[in-house]
């Protein structure tokens, strides 16, 4: 579920950018106090996601409108259904339908692909992360749609997890000096952050190992048969995540390692929006 006052704020912000001083085409030519249905066709196969947002933003838009679901989120959905009838003032109807079908369509995209990984990684102890490679204000709902298609959110930003990548480790002066700074630097601020920290190679794996005081351990562009050693070097004292690269063609035999975690941006960003649309009844 997502959480009310950002979903709203979201919504808030798409409908002024989309409006701005009226929806001129419809204020033309339909009366202010007519009320109306509507129903959201399915038009492709794949995996439903937005039905949340889909109703908030009918109530934002009419307190008094009534969204009636045929599926959930996460279901499975077939060309030719429908996910959802509402009544509501004509004008919520139409102000209202291209920000449901955007949101809508691109979720669902993003929780399809989403489950094709997942479906890949059943039996197997190893589970999917979403990373940060997200649209600008609409990272709230892109990670919603891989936890509705079955993968684990990453941080939702840099404020509520430290993730020490090369960019910071080469800044700071190598792996050492990088988290025994940031572990300082969280008890001054009384932060109970998580630390990650991305490795290259397996000598940096036993820098960090040395160092310790961290929670998760990223294996970056590490070959599956690197990933083994590293894991066995590793042996269960911390989280462990693959990432770098990692695509349909290759998520099987990263699983067959046993680590923990696989990044891959690319259930975001290389989702296609799926075919949706909202027809009067």
């Amino acid at each position: 579920m997502l959480q009310e006052p950002a979903l709203t704020e979201l919504i808030r912000n798409a409908l002024a950018e989309d409006i701005g001083n009226g929806d001129h085409s419809t204020l033309a030519c339909i009366p202010a106090d007519a009320r109306g249905g509507a129903r959201l066709k399915i038009k492709e196969d794949g995996i439903l996601a937005g039905m949340e947002v889909a109703e908030a933003v009918f109530q934002i838009l009419d307190s008094h409108s009534i969204f009636r679901p045929f599926k959930q989120d996460g279901d499975v959905m077939k060309s030719g259904e429908v996910a959802f009838e509402v009544e509501a003032s004509i004008h919520t109807l139409l102000m209202g339908e291209r920000l449901v079908l955007n949101c809508m369509q691109r979720m669902s995209g993003i929780a399809t692909l989403t489950r094709s990984y997942v479906d890949v990684l059943k039996g197997y102890h190893t589970r999917l992360l979403d990373t940060r490679k997200t649209t600008p204000n609409f990272r709230l709902l892109e990670k919603e749609a891989v936890r509705i298609g079955g993968g684990v959110n990453h941080r939702m930003g840099l404020y509520d997890m430290v993730m020490l990548k090369d960019n910071h480790i080469d800044f700071a002066g190598g792996i050492t000096a990088a988290v025994t700074k940031t572990v300082a630097y969280l008890q001054q601020q009384q932060l109970p952050l998580q630390i990650e920290v991305e490795t290259r190679n397996l000598e940096d794996v036993k820098e960090v190992l040395a160092v310790g005081q961290i929670h998760r351990i990223m294996l970056d562009n590490f070959s599956p048969a690197l990933l083994t050693e590293a894991l066995a070097l590793i042996d269960g004292r911390y989280e462990t995540e693959a990432s770098g690269g990692i695509n349909l063609d290759t998520l099987e035999a990263y699983a067959k390692t046993g680590v923990d975690y696989v990044s891959a941006g690319a259930v975001i960003h290389h989702a296609v929006s799926l075919d949706l649309s909202l027809k009067a009844i």
